[in-house]
C-alpha cells in the first residue's frame, strides 16, 4: 500500500479509502452486508495496509457508523493507526432541525456519530452537501468549534458547486477559523465535469480529492449492460445510480474494456488506475461487497497507465449535465 498526504494537510492516508456505506443493515438496502458478512472484507483491507475509512451518519440510518466503529476497534490495536471520516447533512429524524448544517444540527450530529462509532473523535468530519438554508458563516464557525473541542481533527466537504466551496474557504479564512482540507466529489471516467472548475480550485487551494463513485456505481466494472441489463443485486436496485448514468456513457465503458483486454486486466483495475494516476487525487473511496472488489482496488494502486492508454480512455467523453450535487 502507498500513503500520501491529504492535500496540503499533514494527515497521511492510504491511496485507497474503503467506503463503509456497504456495511450496515441489509433490510435498508438489498446490497448492504451485515457486520458478520462485511468483516472478512474489512479485515482483508486492514491486512493489506488500508488505513483510511469513510462513512456517514445517514448510511443505513446510523447502522453503518455502529458497524464501522466496532470493526475498526476490533481490527486495529491503536486508534491512531487508522483515519476515520464521517459526514453530516442529510436527515436523521423527522424534526425540522434533524438535518442540514445549522449549528444545532452539527453539534448534535457529531455527538451522535461519536456515540454510534464508540469513539471520542473522528479524523475527518465532512459536510455531505451544501445547505442553502444556513449561512455558511454559521456552518464554518460550528465546524471550527467541533475541531477546537477535539471531536474532529480536520474538516472536509462533499459535492457542491465550485463557487460554494470557494465561498466556504474564504469565509473561514476571513474569520481565522478551520478550512476544509478535502473534497469528496463525484469524479470518474464517465463523469468528469469536476475537471472544469472544482478540481482546478482544489489544486490551487491545496485541497485533497477523495472521489466517490470511482467506478460509477459499478458501471465501469461491468455490472451494467447497454440497453438496461443489470448483472448484480446492487446494479438492479440502485435507484440513485439511474439519476447519474445512462446508456450514453457506454462509449466510455467500451473504451475501458478495450484497454483492460489489451492489458489483460479487469476493467475495474483500469478505471481505478486512471483516477489514481491523477496527481490531485489523494484516495478514491471504493465500496466493496465482495473480496474481489477490494482485490481489484488494491491491485490498481500498482497499475501505471501509459499516456496513450489514458488518452484512449478519455477520448469518448462528452460534456454532460451536472449530477450528484443533491
Amino acid at each position: 500500500m502507498q500513503y500520501v498526504r491529504l492535500g496540503s494537510s499533514g494527515l497521511k492516508v492510504s491511496r485507497i479509502c474503503l467506503g463503509m456505506m456497504s456495511y450496515g443493515d441489509p433490510a435498508h438496502r438489498k446490497w448492504h452486508l451485515s457486520e458478520a458478512d462485511g468483516e472478512p472484507i474489512v479485515r482483508k483491507a486492514v491486512e493489506s495496509g488500508i488505513t483510511f475509512f469513510d462513512t456517514a451518519d445517514m448510511y443505513s440510518n446510523g447502522v453503518s457508523e455502529e458497524v464501522t466503529g466496532r470493526l475498526l476497534r476490533k481490527l486495529f490495536a491503536r486508534r491512531d493507526e487508522y483515519v476515520l471520516a464521517t459526514k453530516v447533512y442529510y436527515p436523521m429524524g423527522s424534526g425540522p432541525n434533524d438535518q442540514g448544517l445549522s449549528r444545532k444540527h452539527i453539534m448534535s450530529s457529531i455527538d451522535a456519530s461519536l456515540k454510534r462509532l464508540g469513539l471520542d473523535h473522528v479524523d475527518l468530519y465532512q459536510i455531505h452537501r451544501w445547505d442553502n438554508e444556513t449561512p455558511i458563516e454559521e456552518t464554518m464557525a460550528a465546524l471550527h468549534d467541533v475541531v477546537k473541542s477535539g471531536k474532529a481533527r480536520y474538516i472536509g466537504a462533499s459535492s457542491m458547486y465550485a463557487w460554494q466551496f470557494s465561498k466556504a474557504q474564504y469565509t473561514a479564512s476571513l474569520a481565522g477559523t478551520t478550512r476544509f482540507v478535502s473534497m469528496q466529489n463525484h469524479y470518474n471516467l464517465v463523469y468528469r465535469e469536476e475537471e472544469r472548475e472544482m478540481i482546478p480550485l482544489c489544486i490551487d487551494q491545496g485541497v485533497g480529492l477523495i472521489p466517490w463513485s470511482p467506478l460509477a456505481r459499478g458501471l465501469l466494472a461491468g455490472t451494467w449492460e447497454r440497453g438496461g441489463g443489470r448483472n448484480t443485486v446492487r446494479a438492479g436496485s440502485d435507484a440513485y445510480a439511474e439519476t447519474l448514468y445512462t446508456d450514453a456513457d457506454f462509449d466510455v465503458v467500451d473504451a475501458v474494456r478495450r484497454v483492460a483486454e489489451a492489458r489483460g486486466l479487469p476493467a475495474a483495475q483500469v478505471a481505478l488506475a486512471w483516477l489514481l494516476g491523477k496527481r490531485e487525487v489523494s484516495a478514491p473511496i471504493v465500496g466493496a461487497t465482495k473480496l474481489r472488489h477490494l482485490e481489484d482496488a488494491l491491485a490498481a494502486v500498482n497499475v501505471a497507465l501509459s499516456a496513450e492508454e489514458s488518452a484512449q480512455l478519455e477520448a469518448p467523453y462528452k460534456p454532460r449535465a451536472l449530477a450528484g450535487l443533491a
